[in-house]
């Protein structure tokens, strides 16, 4: 996939590497894969994610989920990645670092999700750690950031286990599920800093 090559860091993509998982840009030989992940873990995801469109799993809107990837790779964008499980390499989940902003900003937005078989078992952790590695070090970002629904209890403590900082609520921040909803905030910097004295967590 000669795309692979025009943007910032994704040529290393198979390299990002974490504690029992391994990242790397998808491809058109994933979809079975996908289709089937994303149809089986369907009522887990659908609450934490942009409706659902009529042939959101056909090979037709996979090929368009690649080269909408594909352009954002090439543009310095954004990014995609597919998780995998070290050892069987089953896909487990997601990633993205999107809305890449230069100049005076270096940052990006990280999402994720993670299939249902393999929730809570600490494969996200290690998915997000290894991506914002890359993300501060390969594509020279300083700023990553972050939102999740107030009630998202899983996903806080995946970004606060991992360094990320509260900074504040955005208010009908996104569309989630059909549902413009509020979304608490968080960013990480290339070192992770403590909350301030006084201030809950």
């Amino acid at each position: 996939m000669a795309f692979l090559r025009s943007g910032l860091g994704y040529e290393n993509a198979a390299s990002i590497r974490g504690h029992g998982v391994w990242l790397r840009a998808p491809s058109a030989s994933d979809y079975v894969a996908w289709a089937e992940l994303r149809q089986l873990s369907r009522a887990h995801l659908t609450p934490w994610e942009p409706q659902w469109t009529p042939d959101e799993l056909s090979r037709a809107s996979f090929k368009m989920r690649l080269r909408h990837y594909a352009r954002e790779a090439r543009e310095d964008l954004g990014y995609a990645y597919l998780i995998f499980r070290t050892g069987d390499d089953m896909l487990i989940g997601g990633l993205t670092l999107s809305s890449i902003r230069r100049g005076v900003s270096q940052s990006a937005s990280l999402g994720y999700w993670m299939g249902l078989p393999y929730v809570r078992r600490g494969y996200m952790a290690a998915a997000v750690e290894a991506a914002v590695h890359h993300g501060h070090e390969a594509l020279r970002l300083h700023r990553i950031e972050a939102a999740c629904l107030p009630w998202n209890s899983s996903s806080i403590a995946v970004l606060e286990g991992s360094g990320f900082v509260r900074e504040g609520l955005a208010r009908q921040y996104l569309k989630i599920n059909g549902v413009w909803q509020d979304h608490l905030l968080y960013a990480r910097l290339p070192v992770p800093i403590a909350p301030a004295a006084g201030c809950g967590a």
